[in-house]
């Protein structure tokens, strides 16, 4: 299996790139769109903020080619926010891989904004490799609305979707590449898949 890492130049492309050699499978990361178009499976990490991200993706001529790709995509935090419409942070136009919009999540009484820790999850399929009660690692500012593409929420004041999946496309909010036993599930049966 050839898997690609996309390369904005920034983000946690080590940490994810390493997840799936613990795995067996060895990444190219590139930022070469046509490297990208070759792959059997591609991957769009990132830890950073969405209008950056989204200015690297149109500088790189990433954009149509991300938008049009028909093979497994799976993005990871930032990576998955960009496959919706749009985000608050900076107020950008993200992907539109997904419908939806991105909002800040709302700081409260023991629940900070960033939201960085271990969350349980509730997860409606477990074809994804997780299960109801597992704890997986976040660390975000900003999360995706609930809706019908959501396979998996953890709850931060309000359900926040852990998991995407529509069509090719796969997003975890959560860092699979920092959550142990069940990051590595996850990233097992998204490569089985």
């Amino acid at each position: 299996m050839r898997l690609a890492v996309v390369d904005l130049g920034f983000g946690n492309l080590g940490s994810v790139a390493m997840a799936f050699e613990r795995l067996g499978v060895v990444p190219e990361v590139t930022g070469e769109p046509e490297r990208l178009a070759g792959a059997d499976k591609v991957v769009l990490p990132g830890v950073g903020h969405a209008g950056y991200a989204m200015r690297q993706i149109k500088a790189r001529g990433m954009a149509p080619l991300l938008r049009e790709l028909k093979q497994p995509l799976l993005g990871i935090c930032l990576g998955m926010q960009l496959l919706f419409e749009r985000t608050e942070e900076e107020d950008v136009d993200c992907l539109g891989l997904l419908p939806g919009a991105v909002r800040r999540l709302e700081a409260a009484a023991g629940r900070p904004v960033p939201h960085m820790g271990w969350s349980p999850l509730e997860v409606a399929d477990e074809s994804i490799g997780l299960a109801s009660g597992d704890h997986v690692y976040f660390a975000h500012s900003f999360a995706c609305d609930d809706g019908t593409a959501t396979v998996a929420r953890a709850d931060y004041g309000r359900p926040v979707p852990a998991v995407v999946r529509s069509g090719n496309l796969t997003g975890a909010q959560f860092h699979p590449e920092r959550s142990s036993a069940p990051g590595r599930r996850f990233l097992q049966a998204w490569l089985a898949a």
